[in-house]
């Protein structure tokens, strides 16, 4: 029996309550096509039958105006003088029963099938009109026409004549319901192959999502390279761009912690060694001053051990922050406040090699945007490397220099300074200049800093004292000019 993973179960359960892409759009684009479809035809259907009743009613009027040709009033009374032949042929020629009528307006005079329907609305002169009625219980199609008697009967001075003409709906309805069958027949089959089309292409344009799913889903658990974005549809791309961003930074932070633990398994394993030797060493010794010396050595060692595992840490907090979501929160930093506080906490350090140890503001605050904690970690391994490089009973000096557009923090100590070969590469790990040979420390000091300047958008300048001797270490950092600044100094220029 096989159980799922606990990421598995969510992936199921999240897709039984979430429905897929593929079902949203058929659910949308199937019964949209047909209802749009089933619009169509029946407005086709409509426009079919007046249609048919437009080719139909041509024959209707054809009799119509046949019957009044062949009306006369001359002699006195209504006749019509239409010869059986043209009767014969009207008959044959119509689609079914045939009624017509031929009577004065008043209804005094009349001739043919009496009490044949009249339309609802009257009549105007010299217009046929055709509509839908009930005769003898059977529905028929009926033309009518209405004219001026010429010349007027006796009797009806300046009537009107008007001539019906019906014909029963037998073979029209037949013919209709054929067409209209043949009608629906080809829209139904267009609303067919129009659905099969939508599927189709509803599986055809989601396949490359299947692609890119099964893609992941096959990875191992260590493969973080991009995802490849060939083949996938434009609206996929920011997906795929996002995923693989998110990936490049799990690669970042996996890249962080691997080499946080090879710094931690080479610097730690050689100290640690060395102080189970001398703890050994210790236990083996019964002479007391021998063992005060061991455990002077180990104090030593432990200062040195817990000194490099507070920058590996500081270093990995530094890259971490960095690759974080979102990155660090920003806030307000006064600079010459943080240079301060790392002077007092680092105060024993100087007073124990008698060193003058000083802060110099060009005015307060100078405030910079960026993190506290980065920053102050920053400053203490640029300010604890002055200190460890200065010339006994030297000085160090931290300044705070504001100029046009930047804020600098700098550093000044009066020791051997830096080589241009250390300068170029003081910020590599576990590097360390020639003046730092014979000096305790891990060489990550200038290495934090370094990274920290890259997080916060600042330099780091190094350089020697000309002609003075020693190192000038700066942070420079780039200030938002405020609009009423830059414009008060353009008048002031001006």
């Amino acid at each position: 029996m096989t159980t799922r993973s606990p990421e598995k179960n969510a992936f199921f359960a999240a897709k039984k309550r979430n429905p897929t892409l593929k079902t949203q759009l058929l659910w949308w684009l199937i019964p949209t096509l047909v209802l749009v479809m089933m619009g169509a035809l029946w407005l086709s259907n409509h426009q079919l039958r007046n249609q048919v009743d437009i080719a139909y009613d041509r024959s209707l009027s054809g009799a119509l105006r046949a019957i009044d040709h062949n009306i006369s009033t001359a002699s006195g009374g209504l006749a019509m003088e239409q010869p059986y032949l043209m009767l014969e042929f009207f008959e044959l020629t119509a689609n079914g029963n045939v009624f017509y009528r031929v009577a004065t307006e008043d209804g005094l005079a009349e001739i043919g099938y009496p009490d044949l329907p009249m339309p609802d609305q009257p009549l105007v002169s010299g217009e046929p009109r055709f509509f839908y009625a009930t005769y003898q219980g059977a529905p028929v199609r009926v033309a009518a026409l209405a004219r001026p008697m010429d010349p007027p009967l006796y009797a009806n001075k300046g009537g009107r004549v008007i001539v019906q003409v019906a014909e029963g709906l037998e073979s029209r309805q037949a013919f209709l319901h054929k067409v209209l069958v043949r009608s629906v027949e080809r829209d139904l089959a267009v609303i067919l192959i129009s659905v099969l089309v939508i599927v189709l292409g509803v599986f055809m344009a989601l396949r490359p999502l299947a692609r890119l799913r099964q893609e992941v889903e096959g990875r191992s658990a260590d493969d973080l390279s991009p995802v490849s974005a060939s083949d996938m549809p434009g609206e996929v791309l920011p997906l795929v761009a996002a995923v693989n961003l998110h990936m490049a930074r799990f690669a970042a932070l996996g890249r962080v912690q691997s080499q946080f633990l090879d710094d931690a398994s080479h610097q730690l394993r050689t100290p640690l060694s060395v102080l189970r030797t001398q703890t050994a060493y210790a236990l083996r010794e019964t002479d007391p001053q021998e063992v005060r010396t061991a455990l002077l050595a180990m104090q030593e060692g432990l200062d040195r051990a817990v000194r490099t595992t507070n920058q590996m840490l500081a270093l990995a907090r530094a890259k971490d922050a960095s690759l974080a979501e979102g990155g660090f929160a920003a806030e307000p930093v006064d600079l010459v406040e943080l240079a301060d506080g790392v002077i007092r906490s680092l105060l024993p350090s100087a007073r124990a090699r008698q060193l003058d140890i000083g802060l110099e503001a060009d005015q307060r605050p100078v405030t910079v945007d960026g993190a506290d904690w980065l920053l102050r970690e920053a400053v203490s391994n640029l300010v604890d490397n002055a200190i460890r490089y200065a010339s006994a009973g030297g000085v160090v000096t931290v300044r705070i220099q504001l100029a046009p557009g930047e804020a600098r923090l700098v550093v000044e100590d009066d020791g051997p300074g830096m080589s241009t070969e250390d300068i170029a590469r003081a910020c590599v790990r576990f590097r360390r200049g020639a003046a730092g040979k014979n000096k305790p420390g891990a060489g990550l000091g200038l290495a934090i800093v370094g990274t920290i300047a890259e997080i916060m958008g600042a330099r780091l300048v190094l350089e020697n004292r000309v002609p003075l001797p020693g190192l000038r270490a700066a942070l420079v950092f780039s200030l938002k000019q405020e609009p009423d600044a830059a414009l008060r100094h353009e008048i002031g220029r001006n």
